[in-house]
Formats: structure tokens, C-alpha cells, sequence
């Protein structure tokens, strides 16, 4: 209760804007915060807009199940955030979003703990893709978030070259998140089954339907 208090503290104007925005990405990963998630969606929103020195960049975040991902995973340099103190590698901590912002030109994937710590920057992601159904289209950060979701239950969110987030959970697409709406027209979806739309005025967030229970169809 303490560290979700933290963060409201943190970022009150983020979690009254985009709880709504974003409540409809993994409603069944009940294990892990909303206040967290939207917090790490949001970043990931701001990496796709901004970019860094005038060019788009890619990167790719896992939270929960940290270990799992760590024993599925190996660094590809030596981790830039090694032996920084715990609080200031918390995803609400301003400092630290601003230099993963620089640390996402990097290749690699960053770690998080289903408390938002950031444990790992520059992951390299040993996962299989035997399992999983990737929709054309989609490069190789892609299936290694749906193959690592799949395999440790984490949620992957991954941040394309094209200014497109995607999220990714039991080795499944879950959401597409357009930061600009221009790039509608320029993108086609790769969600599967019934899509929803939801979003602000700037933001267009996209998730495949609910499918009603048997208790609610009888």
C-alpha cells in the first residue's frame, strides 16, 4: 500500500489522466498494479513521441516475475544500472525515466520487479518461439516479448522504431497504443478477434474484446 501511495505522490496528474486510458490493457494480470503498469505504458508513450537525437528508437520492458525473466535472459553489456541503490531505480522516480530514455538507444530489454524496481537494463531475451503465433509484420523484439510473456507470465511492452507500443501477455498481443494519431493511417493493426478502441484525444489505444464467461452468456 505504501509504494502505490508513493506513486500517486509521484505522478498525480498521470494516474488520474491515463488510469482510464490504459485499464483495458491485461485485466487479468491481476497480480501486478494498474498504478504501476500505467506508469510504465505511460514512459513507453513518451519513448515512442520523443524518440532520442531526432530518430525513433526501440526498446522492449518486462514487468513481473522478474526472476523467471533474469533466468531467461543474459546481459549483452555490462548493466548500466548495476549498484544504483533500489529507490532510485523505481519506475515513479523521475530521474531514473529520464535516463532510460537514454539507455533505450541500447539494444536489450529492461527488467522490472512486480513492485516497478528496475532490476536489469540490456537483457538479451533467451526465449523460444515454438509456442507462439506471431502476426506478420512484426520483427524480432517482438516475438522475444511474446515468447517471454508466455513463458515466465510476465507482461512485455515493447516500443517499435515506428512509434508504435505493443503489449504482450500469456504470449499473446493484447494491445496496440498509437502515441499519434496520424499514424493511423499509416498502420494496420495486428491484433486478432474483435478489436475495442479507447483513448484521449492524442492517444489511441487498441485491445482485443473481452469474451463474455459462460455465467454472463447464460
Amino acid at each position: 500500500m505504501k509504494r502505490r501511495l508513493a506513486c500517486k505522490r509521484h505522478f498525480p496528474m498521470m494516474v488520474n489522466d491515463m488510469s482510464e486510458t490504459f485499464h483495458h490493457i491485461c485485466p487479468d494480470a491481476t497480480w501486478c498494479s494498474r498504478i504501476l503498469l500505467d506508469s510504465l505504458l505511460e514512459l513507453a508513450v513518451e519513448i515512442a513521441r520523443e524518440g532520442r537525437e531526432g530518430r525513433h528508437v526501440g526498446t522492449l520492458f518486462t514487468m513481473g516475475f522478474a526472476d523467471l525473466v533474469l533466468q531467461n535472459s543474459r546481459p549483452l553489456i555490462l548493466d548500466p544500472l548495476a549498484a544504483h541503490p533500489r529507490d532510485a531505480r523505481h519506475i515513479t522516480d523521475r530521474n531514473l525515466r529520464g535516463t532510460i530514455k537514454e539507455l533505450a538507444q541500447l539494444d536489450g530489454a529492461f527488467i522490472l520487479d512486480d513492485v516497478g524496481t528496475v532490476l536489469a537494463a540490456c537483457r538479451y531475451l533467451d526465449t523460444s518461439s515454438k509456442a507462439v503465433e506471431m502476426a506478420f509484420g512484426l520483427g524480432s523484439r517482438h516475438l522475444a516479448a511474446a515468447s517471454i510473456s508466455k513463458e515466465t507470465n510476465a507482461i512485455a511492452i515493447v516500443v517499435s522504431e515506428s512509434a508504435v507500443v505493443r503489449v504482450f501477455y500469456e504470449g499473446h498481443l493484447q494491445a496496440e497504443i498509437l502515441p499519434e494519431l496520424w499514424l493511423l493511417r499509416r498502420h494496420s493493426l495486428h491484433l486478432r478477434g474483435r478489436i475495442q478502441q479507447h483513448g484521449s484525444p492524442d492517444l489511441s489505444v487498441f485491445t482485443t474484446e473481452e469474451t463474455p464467461s459462460a455465467e454472463q452468456t447464460s
